[in-house]
């Protein structure tokens, strides 16, 4: 099961400044209410403001569907001081080199969930990457972006996105400073015409220009615009899950012992060498060793080809396709289009496990729905790919070890997530402005 729900006041309540062998200094500021925190807004998140789908689509495929939907953002969300993690980073989590000033990551926060920062003003950085699914989408393999067109890969969560040294699936940037160019001129995601056309769009909004003129020495600049964007990203740090409590701070800190099947799980995830890609240290732990590997999912989708099945646009209404959903466009061979080395096909970047449980679906395109997909999909061996690497052709795990694994993963969900979609969920969307925008 995923942690318990918890209160703003909780997205502080457990951190440490070194890690070390010894032991662990832990800060417990559980005692500084959330008005403290936040500003002086309410004492709780929202039960609005929460990690999981808003309708659970049960019984969907009946004419007699009703939906269950709840209003996720009628209610504005908490404000968190997210400047201060760089101080005071939470459990199981490395050491922030670099953060911003809460005027930043306020800025920042408000340009990634303003739709006017695309082409035709309907599309935002938070449609594909949604605060309440984990910062990536849970109900789409692969995104849509402007007009419809599709987009080939499966959108990667921003949790810990800061310790990130290759960014994209594929690793072609190493800044998030100069990431942001890539889907706000992808044509088939946020489709600006050029750099220029961004830059002279929110130069004519008074409020974001008059901001940047304070925060920059420049004011507003390339430069400037990919600091404030990237302000707020360095700031969703996620961590200090059930694990972290049991594995970073001897349990010293969680009410409840650790699960005796997560802890199997853990072990055998050491001994079945998922943590040799997926790597944790002695003090903290990203979960991944930053690297490109070829799990044979790239393999897959190619022998899988254009699919032709029937599609549901609504409840109780199905249609075949009569042409095909892909195009040339959805060729993907992964790393090889970055260094342009034949060896590196189908390899893409390993992702942090970290909050895995929520950040469904799995791999570059999302083609595996559920954990339990996953970790059978690599307990038959992958694919029929010869080049895929050779841990996972050499895998045996049997049926209870893959549940005893399931259970592992799912005890690395944050305990701060609820309180990051509150954060998100405090932004007045589309109110800022003058003529321009």
């Amino acid at each position: 099961m995923l942690p318990p729900q918890i209160t703003a006041m909780h997205l502080f309540s457990a951190r440490i400044r070194r890690r070390t062998k010894a032991p662990f200094l832990l800060f417990f500021l559980s005692s500084i209410t959330a008005g403290a925190i936040s500003g002086g807004d309410d004492s709780s998140v929202d039960s609005s403001h929460r990690v999981g789908l808003a309708d659970s689509r049960s019984g969907y495929e009946s004419e007699a569907y009703r939906t269950d939907s709840k209003v996720i953002i009628e209610a504005s969300g908490i404000r968190q001081s997210l400047h201060k993690l760089r101080d005071e980073t939470p459990l199981g989590l490395p050491i922030v080199k670099e953060g911003a000033s809460a005027a930043e990551i306020d800025l920042g926060r408000e340009l990634f969930f303003d739709r006017r920062l695309s082409a035709n003003d309907t599309l935002s950085c938070a449609m594909c990457h949604i605060p309440e699914q984990g910062f990536t989408q849970n109900e789409l393999a692969t995104p849509v972006g402007h007009q419809g067109k599709g987009v080939r890969r499966n959108v990667p969560s921003l949790y810990n996105v800061v310790f990130v040294k290759q960014l994209f699936l594929d690793g072609r940037e190493s800044s998030l400073v100069e990431q942001i160019w890539s889907p706000l001129l992808a044509h088939n995601e946020m489709a600006n015409q050029n750099r220029q056309s961004v830059m002279a769009k929110i130069a004519a909004n008074e409020s974001y220009a008059q901001r940047f003129e304070t925060l920059y020495p420049e004011g507003l600049s390339e430069r400037s615009l990919g600091w404030a964007l990237s302000a707020y990203q360095r700031a969703l740090l996620s961590g200090d899950s059930d694990f972290d409590r049991w594995y970073f701070a001897n349990g010293s800190v969680s009410k409840d012992p650790y699960p005796s099947e997560a802890a199997f799980g853990f072990a055998l995830f050491k001994e079945k060498g998922c943590s040799s890609c997926h790597q944790l240290g002695d003090n903290n732990g990203l979960f991944s060793d930053g690297g490109f590997h070829n799990t044979g999912v790239g393999y897959r989708r190619q022998q899988r080809g254009v699919q032709l099945d029937s599609v549901q646009l609504a409840p109780g209404v199905y249609v075949v396709p009569l042409v095909s959903a892909e195009t040339e466009t959805f060729v993907d061979n992964g790393r090889l289009e970055v260094t342009g080395h034949s060896g590196d096909r189908w390899r893409y970047r390993t992702p942090s496990l970290r909050n895995v449980a929520i950040t469904f679906p799995y791999m570059h395109d999302g083609s595996l729905p559920t954990l339990e997909s996953v970790v059978a999909y690599y307990a038959g061996n992958g694919s029929d790919d010869p080049l895929q690497d050779v841990r996972i052709s050499d895998m045996t795990i049997t049926v209870d070890e893959q549940q005893a694994l399931v259970a592992f993963l799912r005890t690395l969900t944050s305990n701060q997530v609820d309180a990051l979609v509150s954060d998100a969920r405090s932004v007045v969307i589309g109110e800022r402005g003058a003529a321009g925008l």
